[in-house]
């Protein structure tokens, strides 16, 4: 039995470290934003190494979606705790994020600003490159998840109503709308749906109690810390409170929680607005997820604690609170999927979240990056290399961060 136990350990250790080289490549390669990372995800776990299933992978986007916080790195914390439990989860989080933080923090250091026609055509094929992959996975995923008129009539209701709402709730509310459309007109789906669903509703072992203590510790830090920073003076409670509330009460992520964190950080004194610019900038340059930015703000705060303390401290309290619902969220979640009624409903948000993506790609991906015919044309290319070529995602990168210095040389 303990040779058993011992092998089970070591085979777990083992997949972790396995779990933390492909974060660690994918947290150097994956530029373009949240949308971005989940296209080179389902090409990494889904269609090459097939570590889970489509469905799996899409239930997952449609959950992480519907929570306040990071979804990409939701989505990547989940895979790593699917693929080697506890380990795999801590492995998946620091692979993806560790990278950009160190580089946000050497930016810190040195305050690089990136300029000239080289640094700005990297930029820009950067940009080009999330063209790409976002148009890929809006493609692949539209052609398995809206295979009928109702399924696609909700996507398309999903980008129609994306177009109209400015409310920063609004990918909350395609959700659940996608949710209920899916319950009134896709029912007639559930049988075939279900083998799916009943074949991976045990693949993540998260025990209802581990879900419940995450819950609370998430509620209790929500409202406990600005009682406690209100009667402690000290400046790392003040600081771990505003980026753990920033963290916590956005949803869609991304760029979304930038007005938060200028408000929390500029507008207290903390940092500067042009220090503030400057991060943000460099933020747009560097891989992985955007809420990195936190451990640039968190290092160059103008009083203590800041540099290392404060890095570290910004970066837990904006990535602990979208987790933590993350880990509240799924074992329930695995309940619910063995529904019969579930089926339709996440046939419904599946279809929501692939109008999410298709609004993505049009805003802010293509409208920050496809400027002339010629940067159309770059994003054509690295769609076909990736789609019909099957390139791989970094060599499709390399091309258009190759493109993207070409044009700005010639212009």
């Amino acid at each position: 039995m303990e040779a058993s136990t011992s092998t089970s350990h070591r085979g777990r250790a083992k997949s972790a470290v396995e779990v933390l080289s492909v974060f660690l490549k994918l947290g150097l390669t994956s530029f373009g934003g949240p949308i971005a990372h989940l296209g080179y995800f389902r090409r990494e776990f889904v269609e090459r190494r097939r570590w889970l299933s489509e469905e799996t992978f899409t239930d997952l986007v449609g959950l992480c979606q519907f929570l306040p916080g990071p979804a990409s790195s939701q989505v990547g914390f989940s895979v790593g705790l699917l693929r080697a439990g506890w380990l795999g989860g801590l492995a998946a989080w620091c692979g993806f994020t560790l990278p950009s933080v160190a580089l946000l923090i050497a930016f810190a250091m040195v305050a690089p600003e990136l300029g000239g026609p080289v640094g700005n055509g990297v930029v820009h094929g950067l940009k080009l490159a999330a063209v790409a992959v976002v148009a890929q996975a809006v493609w692949d995923m539209a052609r398995r998840f809206c295979p009928d008129h109702r399924r696609t009539g909700i996507a398309l209701a999903t980008v129609v109503i994306l177009a109209v709402l400015t409310t920063v709730y609004a990918q909350l509310i395609v959700i659940v709308l996608g949710a209920l459309l899916g319950i009134a007109f896709c029912r007639s789906d559930s049988s075939a749906s279900m083998a799916g669903t009943r074949q991976h509703a045990s693949e993540f072992r998260v025990p209802r109690a581990v879900g419940t203590i995450a819950l609370v510790l998430f509620c209790v830090l929500l409202f406990g810390l600005p009682a406690v920073a209100a009667l402690d003076s000290t400046h790392a409670v003040r600081l771990f409170d505003a980026f753990y509330r920033s963290g916590a009460l956005v949803f869609g992520g991304g760029h979304v929680v930038l007005p938060l964190l200028q408000h929390a950080t500029v507008a207290t004194g903390w940092v500067s607005p042009n220090d503030f610019l400057a991060g943000y900038g460099a933020t747009q340059a560097v891989p992985g997820p955007l809420f990195t930015f936190a451990a640039f703000l968190g290092w160059i705060m103008s009083s203590p604690p800041n540099h290392g303390l404060g890095a570290l401290l910004a970066l837990i309290g904006i990535f602990l609170p979208g987790l933590l619902l993350v880990l509240a969220a799924l074992p329930y979640w695995q309940a619910l999927r063995a529904h019969p009624s579930m089926a339709a409903v996440l046939a419904g948000v599946n279809a929501a979240v692939i109008g999410l993506l298709a609004t993505a790609l049009y805003s802010p991906v293509w409208t920050s990056a496809v400027h002339t015919s010629i940067d159309f044309a770059v994003a054509a290319v690295g769609f076909f290399l990736l789609t019909r070529w099957r390139i791989p995602p970094l060599a499709v990168v390399t091309f258009a961060a190759l493109a993207g210095v070409a044009e700005a040389i010639l212009h």
